[in-house]
């Protein structure tokens, strides 16, 4: 799990899934709240090598990247119920963001000479939110994801993740999280009858 760390967020890749991810930047606030924090979730994660330069980045990004993000709410927490006209709206639209192409990556040699991922020109908007889009068609279409897909079992915690424990036993998003909350409660539980 990947943290960022900033005055105001932090920004979580433990999902399994760029898409999850996404989805996860809701809870418990708004995290994608600015351009910048944008761009950290972007590099976080893996959309463009680190030290990618996001010069063009700007409001309508965010309004890309968080109009997906509510597509993608509706496609994965409504997975379950019958098809619906707001199903089937969200479903087109998130097909009709994947036909943008993501940015190409390219082999170049790093200062050690060691190979690194590098883009073959400036990331644009639209690619990106097409990459993110495209592994929420890769997500949904593969029954073997679709069925590791679980809720959070934290207090309140509705981060949705992709279970790739053995015996698919994990019950939180993080356990450094979600998991150390529940632990901490647990022991207060058994503690406070001592304490009476």
């Amino acid at each position: 799990m990947a943290l960022m760390p900033s005055s105001s967020y932090e920004l979580r890749f433990d999902t399994g899934r760029v898409c999850l991810d996404l989805l996860a930047t809701t809870h418990p606030v708004e995290r994608l709240d600015s351009v910048e924090v944008l761009c950290a979730w972007i590099t976080g994660s893996g959309l463009v090598p680190p030290g990618t330069p996001l010069v063009h980045a700007d409001a309508s990004w965010l309004l890309g990247f968080r109009e997906l993000r509510g597509l993608t709410q509706q496609l994965v927490y409504g997975r379950h119920a019958a098809p619906a006209p707001p199903y089937d709206l969200a479903l087109a639209r998130v097909n009709e963001l994947a036909r943008a192409a993501p940015p190409a990556p390219r082999a170049l040699r790093g200062p050690d000479g060691a190979l690194v991922r590098g883009l073959a020109g400036p990331p644009e908007c639209a690619a990106l939110v097409g990459a993110v889009a495209r592994d929420v068609v890769e997500l949904l279409t593969d029954p073997a994801a679709r069925a590791s897909l679980r809720q959070c079992a934290g207090d309140n915690c509705p981060i949705v993740y992709v279970d790739t424990s053995r015996g698919h036993r994990r019950r939180w998003c993080s356990s450094e999280v979600c998991g150390n909350r529940e632990r901490v409660a647990r022991h207060r539980r058994r503690a406070q009858p001592a304490r009476a």
